[in-house]
């Protein structure tokens, strides 16, 4: 990995943890939003359609999300969260866009979904899966061979 895109990864981890951590908190303790433009509390979640009771659902997986992404190793539970930010941060966006919100009420959740595709994109090798069939169809082992050739059974062949 080069230096740029271990410097990129960091910068846009960092950033989305503390989007993440932040308004997480907020949501699981359903605090006020002094100043924000699109509340991420009871009003905001309420004045999108949603019940109230999903804020704390919210808040408890992005503060879990962000654990799983700032913890070493675990890279499987590293996807599952960079997922669920996908998923949160896109929900807001949609949710946004049918409530006709403007785009100042909206960039949060978007530059949050920005931040959570830039730092998956420039993670690390050890911060990834390795999938088990990368070799598939046989070619880390040469040629497919026949079933006779598989079995040893050479003096079927030509009788």
């Amino acid at each position: 990995m080069t230096k740029r895109n271990k410097i990129i990864y960091w910068i846009s981890t960092i950033w989305l943890a503390s989007g993440m951590l932040s308004t997480g908190t907020l949501q699981l303790f359903k605090m006020k939003a002094e100043g924000a433009v699109a509340p991420p509390g009871v009003y905001g979640i309420t004045r999108l359609g949603y019940p109230i009771y999903f804020l704390t659902i919210l808040g408890i997986w992005k503060i879990l999300g962000v654990v799983a992404l700032l913890i070493p190793g675990f890279p499987l539970l590293k996807e599952w969260a960079y997922a669920g930010f996908f998923f949160a941060m896109s929900g807001a966006v949609f949710s946004h866009i049918s409530s006709g919100d403007s785009m100042s009420e909206m960039f949060p959740s978007l530059l949050l979904l920005i931040l959570t595709v830039i730092s998956w994109y420039f993670r690390p090798a050890d911060r990834k899966i390795i999938s088990v069939n990368q070799y598939s169809h046989g070619q880390e082992f040469g040629p497919t061979k026949t079933a006779t050739e598989k079995h040893g059974n050479h003096d079927a062949v030509g009788a």
